[in-house]
C-alpha cells in the first residue's frame, strides 16, 4: 500500500509560508523560521501546496507502507 506525502526541498526553501497558509489539512509548518517541514501524520499527498509554492520546491512522493 502506497501513501503520498509532501517532501520540500529544505536547502532550497526560504520559509515564505506559501505552503502553509493553503495546507487543508494544517501539516505544514515553519521550522524556526529557516524552512517548512511536513507532518507525515496529517500530510494526505493532496499536492495543494506544490502547486502554491512559489519556488516549486515541493513534490508529492509514494511512500511505500507496511501491510
Amino acid at each position: 500500500m502506497a501513501k503520498k506525502l509532501a517532501q520540500i526541498d529544505k536547502a532550497v526553501c526560504v520559509a515564505c509560508g506559501s505552503c502553509v497558509k493553503v495546507c487543508p489539512r494544517k501539516a505544514i509548518s515553519i521550522w524556526q523560521g529557516l524552512y517548512a517541514i511536513v507532518d507525515e501524520n496529517r500530510c494526505i499527498g493532496c499536492g495543494i501546496c506544490a502547486k502554491e509554492c512559489p519556488a516549486s520546491i515541493i513534490s508529492i512522493e509514494r511512500l511505500e507502507v507496511g501491510a
